[in-house]
């Protein structure tokens, strides 16, 4: 056996050593041994359904495909996303022969019609995931139940672990807040929301203090980027020394759509990978062209 074969099998061990418990080792493809930095995305899918015409964006065969080109030209190598019905509606739009697609177990309690044009249609289930390159092996933990307050209508979190080939290994979590708060804290929506920034500090104060460097990715559903948000600044409090965040997108502003000049998804990431960033971006949909869901994806790029 040449050295090359050698190298070959070394690395295929490597990579069934790293699944997780449940989770089977990734195909093998020479794209692993690469050096390009690590893409992460995160986009907001609008009411993903599972069939043509269903939910309160109903969607036909050819957004599914435009859908699924936007994905594919984000190159990312993971993509937490939210408002989706199942596994089979993500695969829709994330190519299953590309990414491994997981989601959070919470069965929701979807009920009621929708509002605005679509009124006689359904409410479906909204739950978040994360599509994962199939080369990248990675752990799966528990979902970050503690989101939910004890109520099926709040979304959990969705918390993985990459341990990429020829990279250090990174903790996510896929996350999408309670909708209404979007600055303040006088809107109705804003107890729920506040109830749920303990939970997530119990989490970013855990992983803070564990050797792997993190990031969340999601629709947090507030301007965190606003001037002494209260939010930012109790998830941002230095304490532990990791817990010294960094807002991917700081800076800048969201071209998505003119109406809102501050993000409202956000990729957040920990004092480790947040000296890791290399670039940002946010993937518009075109003068013109048709908004396939009320948000646009954001990336950020990471050095491996």
């Amino acid at each position: 056996m040449n050295q090359r074969l050698l190298f070959i099998a070394a690395t295929l061990l490597s990579l069934s050593a790293c699944a997780g418990a449940g989770q089977a080792s990734q195909p093998f493809s020479p794209s692993v041994l690469q050096d390009r930095p690590l893409t992460l995305a995160s986009w907001n899918l609008e009411f993903l359904a599972e069939r043509n015409g269903d939910g309160c964006q109903p969607r036909t065969d050819a957004d599914y495909a435009a859908m699924r080109q936007i994905a594919d030209g984000l190159d990312a190598d993971v993509i937490a996303f939210q408002e989706a019905e199942s596994v089979a509606a993500a695969e829709r739009v994330f190519d299953p022969a590309r990414y491994t697609v997981v989601m959070e177990e919470r069965a929701g309690a979807p009920s009621g019609t929708c509002g605005g044009e679509h009124k006689s249609q359904r409410v479906i289930r909204q739950a978040v995931g994360f599509a994962i390159r199939k080369t990248i092996a990675f752990d799966r933990h528990p979902d970050v139940t503690s989101l939910m307050l004890g109520n099926p209508q709040l979304r959990s979190g969705v918390d993985i672990t990459l341990r990429p080939e020829r990279a250090r290994p990174l903790r996510l979590l896929s996350i999408h807040l309670k909708s209404g708060c979007f600055a303040g804290d006088t809107a109705k929506a804003c107890p729920i929301l506040s109830e749920q920034i303990p939970a997530l500090e119990a989490w970013v104060d855990a992983a803070a203090e564990a050797p792997v460097r993190f990031a969340l990715l999601g629709d947090w559903n507030r301007r965190l980027g606003l001037a002494a948000d209260r939010v930012w600044s109790e998830l941002d409090d230095g304490t532990p020394l990791n817990a010294d965040l960094r807002l991917a997108a700081a800076g800048t502003g969201p071209k998505c759509d003119p109406r809102y000049d501050s993000f409202i998804d956000h990729i957040v990431l920990d004092r480790r990978a947040g000296a890791d960033i290399l670039s940002f971006a946010e993937t518009l949909y075109g003068s013109g062209t048709k908004h396939y869901s009320d948000h646009c994806p954001i990336s950020v790029t990471l050095a491996r």
